[in-house]
């Protein structure tokens, strides 16, 4: 059953009247079943974190104009209002954010911090608010969970800050859990650790998870599909086994190239040339064209339509007008 549906997504911005439009997501729409794992992939700046701030209704007092539809459960949240979306957020979909230290206030404890929306939202008092968090401590793999609640965030680590926020963003038991880069500060080993307990939480909990990364290396053994994103829109859209057998836009295949692989012996990982585009200055016709080692003149002409793939998979979707088909696409990460 899809417990999130977003269909023809646009973010736009206005700096002041009568000035140009600044568009920085469109048309983007993706949906996400219970129980299964979307990972939305791309570098800094293509988009990926204001689809979903828009879908929470959180790009805030000066946010974007936001038009187009998200579906949760049997309503529009594009049209409702901020006091409605609060019901929505924490109950309905839970974020767990990029940097646990600024989420985190620094002068209020973990456990009163964890309570709040406890006792705020869902008639908890204070000693059930605290038994409750401490199961949730527990649950994400917190040692000593009830002597923890005392304790402030810098008293934690890294991994143990971000272990809290997700413990915080499933409180409330919602049916999604978005992830916006949860393991960007963390060291190689606590990333593994903490990617491991999102999807063991999303499978026992039966949980949507929309993941957000600039890595398909973090995403390739957590999630069911993927939509990588470039320039506001969906430039390919798979199931992971799929994308990573067959990627056809060269935007995916050059983030594969970066990826490092273990049967691959390289002084220097490949770069991809230039820079992404401005959202106030996009080139014309397909937005990676500056940056394609395969583009043609008639990129300029027209943005691309997103079509199904040559392989015939009809679950996968790319758009370029010249994707690349071959069976000896990049496959380090892959799911076994």
């Amino acid at each position: 059953m899809t417990v999130l549906e977003v269909e023809h997504l646009n973010v736009a911005y206005r700096d002041r009247p009568h000035t140009p439009v600044v568009e920085t997501v469109k048309d983007v729409s993706f949906r996400v079943d219970a129980g299964e794992a979307l990972g939305i992939v791309g570098e800094s700046g293509c988009g990926k974190s204001q689809t979903m701030l828009a879908v929470l209704g959180m790009l805030g007092r000066e946010g974007g104009e936001v038009t187009g539809r998200v579906g949760f459960d049997g309503q529009d949240l594009t049209r409702l209002s901020q006091k409605q979306l609060r019901a929505v957020r924490g109950a309905g979909i839970g974020l767990v954010s990029q940097d646990a230290l600024s989420a985190l206030n620094p002068a209020m404890t973990i456990g009163r911090q964890m309570a709040e929306p406890l006792i705020r939202y869902d008639g908890y008092d204070r000693r059930t608010a605290a038994d409750r968090c401490a199961e949730l401590l527990d649950l994400v793999g917190i040692p000593g969970p009830r002597e923890r609640l005392r304790a402030h965030p810098h008293e934690l680590s890294g991994g143990m800050r971000q272990r809290v926020l997700i413990a915080m963003a499933i409180s409330r038991e919602p049916k999604v859990l978005i992830a916006d880069e949860p393991t960007t500060a963390l060291d190689v080993t606590i990333q593994s650790q903490v990617l491991r307990l999102i999807d063991r939480l999303r499978r026992d909990l039966r949980m949507a998870l929309v993941l957000i990364t600039h890595d398909l290396g973090v995403v390739a053994g957590v999630t069911d599909r993927i939509a990588v994103m470039y320039a506001g829109r969906v430039v390919e859209s798979a199931p992971t086994t799929s994308l990573f057998d067959a990627p056809g836009h060269p935007y995916t295949r050059a983030l594969m190239s970066s990826i490092p692989r273990m049967d691959h012996r390289v002084d220097r990982l490949p770069a991809i040339p230039g820079f992404p585009p401005a959202p106030a200055s996009p080139p014309p016709g397909c937005a990676f064209r500056p940056r394609c080692a395969v583009a043609r003149p008639a990129c300029d002409d027209s943005v691309p339509l997103l079509v199904g793939h040559p392989s015939g998979d009809p679950a996968h979707f790319v758009r370029c007008p010249y994707p690349v088909h071959d069976s000896n696409g990049p496959t380090v990460g892959a799911r076994s």
